[in-house]
């Protein structure tokens, strides 16, 4: 489909002129919000920054999900080895997958979120959400599941298995008789937190339904009251309750289009591959592969639920920025190492390696002038004056991995125009905390603003991570 004709906000535009030196297919989209005000027009690039550190936060202390305990008193089966659905952008800065459910189905929009394990749905007809008309989006209009027109919906009880999925095997089912297991009460109400937003709600069995694959019995969230958060979330992380380990995935990519951060009808596919009739161990022609890490076995179970890479180097043109070993591997403490999440926008770096990389820049490009002011209302940085410059190079800015694998980005996936034609800022945000001992969490967290025009594969049968430079659009 073509893109929408609306003009992309002033804050933002596109490098294009600047140098360097077995399955299911689900369109995804990006989400989309239009508060750009004309008398600050940088408040959407800022709520971006600031929605990717309070994205980063959360993950670096782990997503909390604890029962509410005032709040109240699986086989797929299949015909398609690959499942298709529309992936597209959102103008705040996720990107958004399509999902039914139900009999019969209800299609609802979910953010694509491989940082967090649930799938959740905004659910009944008096669902609340606060604070979310930033989205643009009338919070009365957000689309919702509607439990009691769905004749597959079921309660999961506190005695469920399932139940364990989100509270462990310890959950604890008051008003139920230990010595009996024909208790009837309801798992725990669950509370959710994403950075700045929240959700809270019950646990579900549902029929998630695709044009070739029914899965019965899903797990998905019943959420009655959120704080920003416009939409369902599809959690694609490791948790048992995420997607992927519901369906028993093989692997599953993405190829995320390139956004301005306005409304677009343009998708690419979340393919996901049930491994049916799927060869073990075979790569995809053309993409460069590294192991993922081990995850951290610390008692915050968060960090279970990430998919942590072997980031070995990072290059700023020809130059390798020494980083600290501890930034770039996860301690016993769980502290430091890199992980890569559709959730947030812009890649986040701890503020010691932020620095490193940050100063190398602005060193090779010392021929520029620095626009102290643009990075105070923007949020970005370093950010440079190149008018009257002519032929204008970057340094070029370059991710390398375990095994070899470089991710080699393109320009648009690390410098902007910002505000205008004549000055550009380095899309990679960090907060003001200093802590030379290494902060809590993940050191650096790859973004999807970083991921754009890249095919992308998580190949969760043989644990590794591939991708390859692409051009997204459909």
């Amino acid at each position: 489909m073509a893109s929408s004709s609306s003009s992309p906000p002033l804050f933002f535009f596109f490098l294009t002129f600047l140098s360097v030196v077995s399955a299911v297919k689900l369109p995804l989209s990006p989400f989309s919000h239009s508060d750009q005000s004309p008398k600050d027009p940088y408040l959407s690039l800022r709520r971006l920054v600031e929605s990717s550190i309070a994205r980063a936060h959360k993950l670096k202390h782990g997503t909390s999900i604890k029962p509410d305990e005032d709040a109240l008193s699986s086989t797929t089966t299949a015909s398609a080895t690959v499942v298709k659905s529309p992936l597209s952008p959102k103008s705040y800065g996720g990107y958004s997958v399509s999902l039914s459910f139900g009999t019969p189905s209800q299609t609802i929009p979910f953010v694509f979120d491989t940082g967090s394990s649930l799938v959740w749905f905004p659910c009944t007809s008096r669902y609340l959400c606060s604070d979310c008309n930033f989205s643009g989006l009338d919070p009365t209009q957000i689309p919702r599941f509607i439990p009691k027109i769905s004749s597959s919906s079921r309660v999961i009880g506190c005695q469920n298995p399932k139940c364990q999925f989100l509270f462990g095997a310890n959950v604890q089912c008051r008003g139920c008789d230990p010595n009996t297991r024909n208790c009837t009460v309801a798992c725990p109400p669950y509370i959710l937190q994403y950075g700045l937003g929240s959700t809270a709600g019950i646990l579900l069995s549902e029929k998630l339904d695709f044009p070739d694959l029914t899965v019965p019995d899903f797990v998905v969230g019943c959420s009655i009251i959120s704080t920003r958060q416009p939409a369902g979330i599809a959690g694609f992380g490791r948790g048992p309750e995420s997607l992927p380990s519901q369906m028993k995935l093989k692997r599953f990519s993405h190829c995320l289009v390139s956004r301005r951060f306005d409304d677009t009808n343009v998708t690419t596919d979340l393919d996901l591959d049930t491994g049916s009739g799927h060869k073990s161990g075979s790569k995809t022609p053309g993409l460069s592969y590294t192991p993922f890490r081990k995850n951290p076995n610390v008692s915050n179970t968060a960090f279970l639920e990430y998919y942590y890479l072997n980031l070995r180097r990072i290059y700023v043109g020809s130059k390798h920025v020494k980083i600290p070993y501890k930034f770039l591997a996860p301690g016993t403490n769980g502290n430091g190492g890199s992980i890569v999440d559709s959730g947030s926008t812009f890649t986040f770096m701890e503020r010691p390696v932020f620095e490193l990389v940050a100063e190398e820049f602005a060193t090779q490009m010392s021929n520029y002038t620095r626009e102290k002011d643009l990075e105070k209302v923007s949020g970005l940085a370093p950010c440079f004056n190149i008018s009257g410059k002519g032929d204008v190079t970057v340094p070029e800015l370059i991710f390398e991995f375990k095994g070899g694998a470089k991710m080699e980005l393109p320009l648009s996936n690390y410098f902007s125009f910002v505000g205008n034609a004549d000055t550009v800022c380095l899309t990679v945000v960090s907060d003001n905390t200093v802590n030379p001992g290494g902060g809590t969490g993940p050191a650096i967290i790859l973004g999807s603003f970083q991921q754009q025009n890249y095919l992308v594969e998580y190949d969760l049968e043989n644990d590794r991570f591939g991708f390859a430079k692409k051009k997204c659009s459909p």
